[in-house]
C-alpha cells in the first residue's frame, strides 16, 4: 500500500510512527505525470501495515491511500469482444 502526501512533514511522521508501531514503511518522492517542478512532487509511504491501521494515519495527515490493483489469476483470459455489430433482422 501506498500512502501519498504533498508535505514532507506529514509522510516522515507517517513512516515513523509505522515504524514505531512495528511495521515496514520507506518514503520516497512520487513523480505525477506533467510535474515539471522538482520541489512540487508528493511525498510516497509505502508500507505493510494493516489497511485500518495506514487510512487513519492518512486522515490525520490529509493523504490519500493507493492500493495497488490485484494481478489477474494466470487461468483466466481477457473476454473475446465482436469485431462488428450483430444483425437481429434479416436484410
Amino acid at each position: 500500500m501506498r500512502g501519498i502526501f504533498f508535505e514532507e512533514d506529514h509522510a516522515r511522521a507517517v513512516a515513523e510512527r509505522l515504524a514505531r508501531d512495528g511495521y515496514d514503511a520507506s518514503i520516497r518522492r512520487e513523480r505525477l505525470a506533467g510535474e515539471d517542478d522538482d520541489e512540487a512532487h508528493p511525498w510516497a509511504v509505502l508500507t505493510d501495515a494493516p489497511g485500518f491501521v495506514f487510512e487513519l494515519l492518512i486522515d490525520q495527515y490529509d493523504g490519500w491511500l493507493e492500493v495497488d490493483e490485484p494481478a489477474a489469476p494466470a487461468d483466466q483470459h481477457p473476454v473475446e469482444l465482436p469485431t462488428a455489430p450483430r444483425r437481429i433482422k434479416r436484410p
